[in-house]
């Protein structure tokens, strides 16, 4: 298993080769199914919640920085917390937060102009947009303006570190062992990190409680709720399941914490990879950006709003291309509390880890024509018939599926749209390295990300250019 451009091509190898699924072993500690296929894993993501288990091997490391959480949890604990949290992802709520995607993009198209009138016009995209995403990220869930993308934030610091430490010890199969990994060097920096971003969102939680109850004692919280906007702490805090129980603190703290690790690095990812893709498609890029200007025609400011977002038709489907080419979440793994019948007589054995390969179905060349080409038209109405519903997985499916898929498109349609009314993309090199003749190499990690960075090369679109075209 190798974390590299050529462990996917790898990957590639083993769908030409097998077409569905094979079996995977690392050493005599883990067996797995790789499956790759959309009518094999099917069967597997649609299976009921209460015979699904997340396993530790890919699961595991994430324990003790998200705690109890949607993400982690399994069985009766799973759906009480996922009914609680689903009002939390209503259109209704989502529709507040397409301003708050507006606001952070806007920031970073500032500091592109800035760099731009400096005379800097090649961007390494991963570290604008993770800073983006999180800067927008804490507006939507806790109404906290961190100002993290034009001044350093010790919490958005830490997230960046945990991340990456997860991906080193994954990598190191004797670090999998808690108490060999809390002695090294790495597991202190993982607790030093750890201790900053769980303070942050206690502090977070822990005012907003008290708030709350102060207003509730004025009779203001009934009175000023209508007009005050809810976040994701406000609704987290406030849900109750059918005996009327709400979360404790601590189920609160685990998913305000899943929600921001979640949602920064994927959304970020998938940002990154469809202004990249888009740069590289000078046709496609030029189509979207006409569809944005014709829905801007005749506005004062150049906002997006929530209803717009239905009207970005092709917009949306070069998102989804590439969200198919360039999936930020590359697997998803499963164990089973029974033995699943796959067709052609197989079975994965109960207890064994089904590694569910999105990166493998969406390049399989059995699903999927010319799999590793961008052809946004895959997602125009007439040519999605016939698809099966799991040859595109972006957001996994069945119940346990992304509860923050709706946010996540929202917040791609907007930025997406915003940076093209704003910026002409042409791909770009990293100035230090000089140009690279040899292409982007893909770099899987917790997300898929781009070895040495994501380089775009960026020029200023004149507002009145627009209106004249």
């Amino acid at each position: 298993m190798q974390s590299t451009e050529e462990g996917l091509l790898q990957v590639d190898d083993l769908v030409q080769m097998y077409t569905h699924s094979c079996s995977w072993f690392i050493g005599p500690f883990y067996h797995l199914v790789r499956l790759f296929h959309p009518d094999y894993i099917k069967p597997l993501l649609m299976a009921p919640a209460s015979i699904t288990v997340k396993d530790e091997l890919f699961y595991g490391h994430l324990r003790p920085w998200l705690g109890q959480s949607l993400l982690l949890l399994n069985g009766e604990e799973w759906s009480r917390r996922r009914r609680l949290l689903t009002p939390a992802f209503h259109f209704d709520i989502l529709k507040n937060y397409v301003n708050k995607f507006n606001t952070s993009a806007n920031t970073m198209h500032d500091k592109w102009h800035k760099l731009l009138a400096k005379g800097t016009n090649h961007v390494e995209m991963f570290d604008h947009v993770t800073l983006m995403t999180l800067d927008s990220l804490l507006k939507c869930a806790f109404s906290y303006n961190s100002n993290c993308q034009r001044s350093s934030s010790e919490y958005v610091t830490a997230i960046v570190e945990l991340s990456d430490l997860i991906i080193d010890r994954r990598a190191k199969i004797l670090h999998h062992w808690d108490f060999i990994y809390w002695k090294t060097q790495q597991g202190k920096q993982f607790k030093k990190a750890l201790s900053i971003v769980h303070r942050f969102t206690m502090e977070v939680v822990q005012k907003r409680r008290a708030l709350i109850k102060q207003q509730k004692k004025t009779g203001a919280y009934f009175t000023a709720a209508p007009q005050k906007k809810k976040d994701f702490v406000d609704i987290i805090l406030l849900s109750k399941d059918e005996h009327g129980r709400g979360l404790t603190d601590e189920e609160i703290l685990a998913d305000a914490n899943t929600f921001m690790f979640a949602g920064h690095d994927t959304t970020a990812s998938a940002i990154s990879w469809t202004l990249y893709n888009l740069a590289r498609h000078e046709d496609h890029q030029e189509s979207c950006r006409q569809e944005v200007t014709d829905l801007m025609q005749g506005r004062e400011t150049h906002a997006i709003q929530w209803e717009d977002l239905a009207n970005l038709p092709f917009t949306t489907m070069c998102i989804r291309e590439s969200l198919r080419l360039h999936s930020p979440v590359l697997a998803v793994t499963r164990k089973y509390t029974k033995d699943m019948d796959l067709p052609g007589n197989r079975t994965v054995p109960k207890g064994a880890i089904s590694l569910v390969s999105i990166y493998g179905t969406h390049h399989n060349p059995a699903v999927w024509t010319n799999p590793h080409e961008f052809d946004p038209l895959r997602f125009e109405p007439a040519n999605t018939k016939g698809r099966s519903s799991h040859a595109f997985i972006p957001f996994s499916s069945g119940p346990r599926n992304c509860i923050g898929q709706k946010f996540a498109l929202a917040e791609l349609r907007v930025v997406v749209a915003l940076t093209l009314l704003k910026f002409r993309l042409t791909p770009g090199s990293d100035p230090e390295m000089g140009s690279s003749s040899g292409g982007v190499r893909r770099l899987p990690q917790l997300v898929l990300r781009a070895e040495g960075g994501l380089w775009l090369q960026l020029e200023t679109i004149d507002m009145e250019e627009l209106h004249d075209e």
